[in-house]
């Protein structure tokens, strides 16, 4: 399994929260050779979800043209301070990560 995602979530005066999240993921394009030559599989993260109370905030398709650990910022309205925002994040192999943070 790939490494925690570094979340950071907060919320402003005006009700707004912002999410930033690091993905720890190698991100092959499935073009790159190796030193003999072979083509790298393609290996990257698919599909990106982020849910808050429930409730999906963020739903993203992504393609191997993303860099390698991926850095993603959005944000939302409707959180309070000490919820929780959750990010999930599952590749073409099928491996899936899930992590959360409380907002700030």
């Amino acid at each position: 399994m790939a490494d925690p995602m570094r979340i950071r979530a907060n919320v402003d005066a005006s009700g707004v929260t912002e999410v930033k999240v690091l993905m720890n993921h190698e991100m092959e394009t499935g073009q790159r050779k190796d030193a003999s030559g072979k083509t790298i599989p393609a290996w990257f993260i698919q599909n990106v979800t982020a849910t808050h109370g429930g409730r999906t905030v963020l739903s993203a398709q992504w393609g191997p043209a993303v860099s390698k650990n991926p850095f993603l910022s959005f944000k939302f309205k409707g959180a309070q301070k000490g919820d929780k925002v959750q990010v999930t994040w599952v590749d073409n192999r099928g491996d899936k990560r899930t992590d959360e943070a409380t907002i700030a």
